[in-house]
């Protein structure tokens, strides 16, 4: 079941409620702007509304089409003949489509549908900008104060009934046939309802309030006709064997602590070397051991004394100047 029950105490309700209602005693002209699902924007001129749109509601020029008092191809024709006006009021009025009074009405059931739509949706922000003319406005704008109230009280109605239902949840289907006979939005609720549109789809499919086409699809669902389907099943995912399944990554193994090293051991003492033999004794290592320490050559012990140059006198600088004298 549906928790529009609940729409009442939402954050979201409470921040639209108290941005709108402020722009009264401000005076404030321009677009109050509804970020969310479905969200739309205000447009206030002297802190009155005189206009509002919202995706999830139909707009004026959808009431109007759904009267069959004009086709979709005459609007065109009206819609070229105003210059692009999106709403070609005078136009509508001269070729006797439609009465200015009736006019009116359309503009404000859009309105407050577009309210109410804003109000039972999710509301994440509300931003003032400096709005442009909106293209079908009415004479006299709604105090900000009176569609907040008027909100709250549809809502409340909703939560009222057997099978309370939001406008962009559920998706209703024909059940049971009819055992009475049916008015003629029944009928045409139960000609479109096929499990895929909500009340909103169906508002847009008939040309309808979304707030009426809301509160007829509870009454329906209450008394059988219509049923919702149950969520649909997950689909299972099977695995394909040469595709290897996804696994978390494995913390990597922690290296065993380096082992201790042991104690540093303090280096044995030097040996003395030991003393030089004379000529012709056998060191202390022995006949076939290297001597402790090498003996220091002598000039001409090899025996070649050719290449050793005679050592002659005078060779330093005062032997020079001795032999200069």
């Amino acid at each position: 079941m549906s928790d529009i029950r609940d729409a009442l105490g939402r954050v979201g309700h409470d921040r639209l409620a108290h941005a709108l209602t402020a722009c009264g005693p401000e005076e404030f002209t321009g677009e109050l702007r509804i970020s969310g699902r479905p969200g739309g924007s205000f447009h206030l001129r002297g802190g009155l509304v005189v206009a509002a749109q919202s995706p999830g509601a139909p707009g004026p020029e959808t009431l109007l089409l759904r009267t069959e008092r004009i086709d979709a191809e005459r609007w065109a024709e009206l819609v070229r003949e105003s210059d692009g006006a999106r709403w070609p009021a005078e136009a509508l009025v001269a070729h006797g489509y439609a009465g200015a009074a009736q006019l009116r009405v359309v503009c404000v059931m859009a309105l407050h549908d577009a309210a109410f739509a804003m109000a039972a949706g999710r509301v994440d922000d509300c931003e003032r900008l400096a709005g442009t003319e909106p293209h079908a406005p009415v004479a006299v704008g709604e105090p900000p104060a009176r569609l907040v109230q008027d909100a709250a009280r549809k809502l409340a109605a909703l939560a009222t009934l057997p099978y309370p239902v939001r406008p962009d949840r559920e998706r209703p289907r024909p059940a049971a046939p009819a055992g009475r006979p049916l008015t003629a939005l029944q009928q045409e609720l139960l000609t479109h309802a096929d499990g895929r549109r909500t009340a909103r789809d169906l508002a847009f499919r008939v040309g309808r309030a979304v707030y009426t086409v809301t509160v007829e699809v509870g009454r329906m669902l209450a008394e059988g006709f219509l049923e919702c389907a149950a969520e649909p099943a997950g689909i299972p995912v099977r695995q394909t064997p040469w595709i290897r399944p996804v696994r978390d990554r494995e913390p990597p193994a922690q290296s065993p602590p380096p082992p201790e090293r042991p104690p540093a051991q303090v280096p044995p003492s030097p040996v003395p070397p030991s003393p030089v033999p004379p000529p012709g004794e056998k060191g202390p290592d022995g006949p076939d051991g290297p001597p402790a320490v090498l003996p220091r050559r002598e000039p001409g012990a090899s025996g070649i004394t050719d290449a050793l140059a005679p050592v002659r006198p005078g060779a330093n600088w005062r032997g020079f100047f001795r032999l200069r004298h």
